[in-house]
């Protein structure tokens, strides 16, 4: 996965917001709406409207804060994890919990 680049804002619900994420699962809205809290945003969801009945339930996540923008928040290192390290990519795309601030893999020497 990538972070997005561009800043998404919009309604969300009744009220205005920067739009984190559209169309995750109720695991992973739970996960970036923990996260964003501990950080500090007031997060707002709203469930997805579904084309049919039968369709998986989606969410839009999003925080209050107009200016906020993941990419930048986490190549800044300014999100921190509950047990305050710092949020890296893999780690806010739950693909790992390791944590450590590094976003290369190392090519040479063991």
């Amino acid at each position: 996965m990538k972070l997005p680049g561009k800043h998404q804002f919009g309604d969300i619900g009744d009220r205005r917001g920067t739009i984190v994420e559209k169309g995750v699962s109720a695991e992973r809205m739970e996960f970036l709406k923990k996260l964003l809290e501990h950080n500090g945003f007031e997060v707002l969801v709203a469930e997805d409207r579904r084309k049919k009945e039968d369709d998986a339930v989606t969410y839009t996540v999003g925080v209050t804060d107009l200016i906020f923008n993941p990419t930048i928040w986490i190549y800044e290192r300014k999100l921190r994890t509950p047990d305050g390290k710092i949020v890296t990519q893999s780690y806010w795309f739950q693909e790992a919990d390791d944590t450590s601030p590094q976003y290369w893999k190392e090519r040479f020497g063991a």
